[in-house]
């Protein structure tokens, strides 16, 4: 046997992933844990696919592979076809037909011992699973689970080379295309190797998942198992017997009625049969078989270092493990280093952006957040454990959820009503609340508003002044200064004061005016127009830039073919694009440090990427006559005060109302004075954030013109204290960068939970709630309203394309969304709460608004008409 092209399974580990395949590796490694029992086999290395696919000449194929759009089903089924076809029309070539023929011949053997004997002691009778082994499978971050071929019970020789072909080409099933066209992953960059066992005839068979798929818990194995082949599973020909293991116990298991099973074939292949009815609701494994299968799947998981889905077969009372791959559908577990209980609230929730950010956002975010944090996933969470655990902050902890997102404030109490947990600490001061958990109070002052935006611009101002002269190792030593000063703005006293004020007033008004009046949500109207909110006042500031540029049509022919972000030099070759370009000038002037996803520094500006506004700007000008900002806002203040007028009459005709208004007057007088400047210290953040992002992109700028970086955002793989070190070095390891691009791409997959614990649970919440129709989506009602209309699902601000009276449903909203929200007639969020920014902009512009509606986007089609019942908190599917 030529090692070259064929190689014994136990001379594998896990590092020969390039020469067999994710799947072989795993075996490999497998057959060298002590107690792990694998059948024998080995493996056609990829040496032998690269040999077959320069004969195949498909290069050109290839190429247009990679140029397709995964959604264009129809042309990577035929193109995808084709190549299959071309790899399976290759005769394999003498030599190698025969290394692979020797090493059927003897499966267990090494591959020097097979190379020196032509014939084999299991004969031709025989049977094997060949299986195929892509380079790019079974990793961490991507599994191909069922994208490739596998054939069972393959008798002779011959059988074999005929399923090892075909097993090469499936690395082309439109699947498998598809797969990798979504994830980013060339064709080019994968290999196929093929791995050959001896079959086994299994009793039962099934899987094992050491971690708990469905909660991610992973202290909680999961065995799934039925009679026969696992081939029934797989193909979900039955159900399965469910047990789920924790601390060497079986905690729970659901029997299945298993009527049919698949076995092997005395001529090769398989055949469905029947189970005898006194068999079909027996369960498949005992409990003991159970526990013992779930110690194995220990053992796997501490070779491989994370939680494993593993494939296994019963055979005379024994278990062969046939295959393990990473679960990569599991959210990652803050690295904390102890072994303790924690419980994660994440962020991203609290922020509106829940994507993942690059390392370089997560570590800065890090050194300017007050509160200490952990990532995983790409997320930010903070540990919220002692909160819970002390009983002076607990209730407070769990008011300022309820209020900000039911959801997370639901899936914390779930934890602690399971009592063992969280511990029970008693208070260390319980004279003296946590910071932040109960709020002060300050009379109404308008001047304090002035007082803290002066500070702020000031502050900024120094910073962009103090930044410019310095470079290398000196700039990161400055901006490490620079983020001291970042928090001490940020924790100014002061404005949390003016922040809290606003938020107590607007929850005083609706608890006091719903018991007094009857009024629920009453100030939604109340804070309608609110003056000094600069997220509401950028999102008017746009249909200001459409008014100059409606009057010139070959501006706006001219906008709607830009395909490049230099646009703004060439727009004053237009009649009427000096004006245009000017305003648009202006208003990224004032806002262009923002973008969707704004925590992440990484992510583009508007300044850097002003097209991203494009499409909003030509919906103003279709949709809107001239003057629509400031009739909008004109409308709203009057309501407002209309609305105010109202509320305080009520309450004075009220025996004893003479004093209820005189406090709701001055509440509602609070909450106009201070809701707007809630908005302001994450345009503080933002603001500074960009100043920094410049000052990084000039130092990464530096390290490419020294050939220390291949381009300027490898730097967002990096740390800042990486980031540093490279700027001190002129060096960095580029197989990290490589590496945190993958993980980076894999976690964009992922859902993060609102709580996550670290057995590494993810925990949903729900809405306890009575009253909503049935078939309607539940959430958390933000600004008052019904409003019936289009829904569009829209994911990225990008391609919006917006109609009058169309209802905007997404996943989040920060404050980049709002120049949407003057377009729109309502809004439906996955994530928010009360006093988040959509939820503040919605009430202001006046706008129906629902948010926290769980899978939103996925339950509601784009195009569907929905209703958004606001003032309830529930969104109807209409036919």
């Amino acid at each position: 046997m030529s090692e070259r092209y064929v190689v014994g399974l136990h001379d594998i580990d896990e590092l020969r992933v390039g020469v067999v395949g994710g799947k072989g590796a795993h075996l490999g490694a497998l057959s060298r844990i002590d107690g792990i029992r694998v059948p024998a086999g080995f493996c056609v290395t990829t040496d032998a696919f690269r040999r077959i696919m320069a004969e195949a000449s498909i290069g050109d194929r290839l190429d247009q592979l990679s140029r397709l759009n995964p959604d264009d089903r129809a042309a990577i089924r035929t193109l995808s076809a084709e190549i299959r076809q071309a790899i399976e029309g290759i005769a394999i070539p003498g030599d190698l037909a025969a290394a692979i023929t020797r090493a059927v011949a003897y499966p267990d053997s090494r591959a020097e011992q097979a190379d020196s004997c032509a014939v084999g002691w299991f004969g031709g009778q025989t049977a094997y699973a060949v299986r195929s082994s892509a380079t790019a499978e079974d990793s961490p971050t991507a599994s191909f689970a069922g994208q490739h071929d596998t054939y069972l019970n393959v008798v002779g020789a011959s059988a074999v080379l005929r399923d090892v072909s075909r097993c090469w080409a499936s690395l082309f099933s439109e699947r498998a295309v598809t797969y990798r066209l979504r994830n980013g992953i060339d064709h080019r960059g994968v290999q196929m190797a093929v791995v050959v066992q001896e079959m086994v005839f299994s009793e039962a068979a099934g899987i094992l998942f050491t971690a708990d798929p469905v909660t991610g818990n992973r202290k909680v194995a999961s065995v799934e198992a039925s009679f026969g082949l696992g081939e029934a599973l797989v193909s979900g020909l039955v159900n399965a017997d469910v047990f789920k293991v924790r601390d060497g116990a079986v905690i729970a298991r659901a029997v299945a009625t298993k009527r049919q099973a698949v076995h092997a074939l005395p001529t090769g292949g398989t055949r469905v049969r029947a189970i005898e009815p006194a068999r079909q609701e027996q369960p498949a494994l005992t409990d003991v078989q159970v526990v013992r299968l779930a110690q194995l799947g220990r053992r796997i998981d501490a070779q491989f270092g994370c939680p494993q889905d593993i494939e296994w077969c019963l055979v005379d009372g024994a278990f062969q493990i046939v295959q393990s791959r990473p679960i990569t559908t599991l959210f990652p577990v803050p690295a904390v280093g102890d072994q303790e209980n924690h419980v994660y609230v994440s962020v991203g929730h609290q922020q509106m952006m829940t994507d993942p950010m690059k390392p370089l956002g997560l570590s800065i975010w890090r050194l300017t957040a007050l509160a200490p944090m952990h990532d995983a996933g790409g997320r930010l969470f903070v540990d919220a454990t002692r909160h819970l655990a002390l009983p002076a902050t607990r209730a407070g902890l769990l008011a300022v959820m309820g209020r900000s997102d039911p959801l997370t404030r639901d899936a914390l109490q779930s934890v602690l009503d399971r009592g063992d947990f969280v511990p029970s600490l008693p208070n260390a001061d319980p004279g003296r609340p946590p910071a932040g958990l109960v709020p002060a109070r300050i009379e109404t002052d308008p001047a304090i508003v002035t007082e803290l935006i002066e500070r702020s611009q000031t502050s900024i101002a120094a910073l962009r002044r103090d930044i410019r002269t310095r470079t290398g190792p000196a700039l990161f030593d400055f901006l490490l200064e620079a983020f001291q000063e970042h928090k001490r703005v940020l924790s100014d006293p002061l404005s949390g004061q003016a922040i809290m004020a606003g938020m107590e007033a607007t929850w005083w008004l609706n608890d006091k005016l719903s018991e007094w009046l009857g009024e629920p949500n009453a100030a939604d109207a109340l804070t309608l127009s609110a003056p000094g909110n600069v997220t509401s006042e950028m999102g008017l500031a746009l249909l200001d830039v459409a008014d100059v540029i409606r009057p010139h049509p070959q501006v706006v022919a001219f906008l709607g073919d830009v395909q490049d972000d230099d646009f703004l030099d060439e727009l004053p070759k237009v009649a009427g694009g000096t004006e245009a370009r000017e305003a648009i000038e202006a208003y990224l002037d004032r806002y262009g440090m923002r973008c969707v996803g704004e925590i992440d520094i990484t992510r583009p500006r508007w300044r850097e990427r002003p097209t991203t506004l494009l499409p909003v700007i030509l919906d103003h000008v279709r949709n809107f006559e001239p003057g629509a900002a400031k009739r909008r806002f004109e409308h709203g203040r009057q309501v407002a005060q209309e609305k105010t007028q109202e509320v305080l009459d009520r309450l004075r005709a009220r025996p004893d109302g003479e004093g209820k208004a005189s406090e709701a007057e001055r509440m509602i007088e609070r909450v106009r004075t201070f809701i707007g400047y809630r908005e302001y210290p994450k345009y503080d953040i933002v603001s500074r954030y960009f100043v920094y992002k410049q000052a990084l992109l000039e130092e990464a700028g530096r390290l490419v013109r020294a050939q220390v970086l291949a381009e300027r955002e490898d730097a967002f793989f990096l740390t800042f204290e990486e980031f540093h070190e490279v700027v001190r070095t002129n060096q960095v390891d580029d197989r990290l960068i490589r590496q945190r691009r993958e993980a980076f791409r894999s976690y964009q997959a992922l859902t993060p939970p609102r709580v996550l614990t670290s057995d590494g649970e993810a925990i949903t919440g729900a809405y306890r709630r009575d009253g909503v129709p049935a078939g309607a989506l539940v959430g958390l009602p933000v600004s008052a309203g019904t409003v019936e209309g289009r829904a569009r699902v829209i994911l990225d601000l990008a391609q919006a394309d917006l109609e009058p009276g169309d209802i905007l449903v997404t996943a989040h909203t920060d404050p980049s969304w709002t120049p949407l929200f003057v377009a729109v007639a309502g809004l439906v969020t996955e994530v928010g709460g009360l006093m988040t920014h959509g939820a503040v902009i919605a009430r202001e512009y006046g706008l129906p608004a629902v948010v926290g509606v769980l899978d939103a986007t996925r339950l509601i089609a784009d195009g569907q008409r929905i209703r958004v019942h606001a003032t309830d908190g529930y969104v109807e599917l209409l036919p």
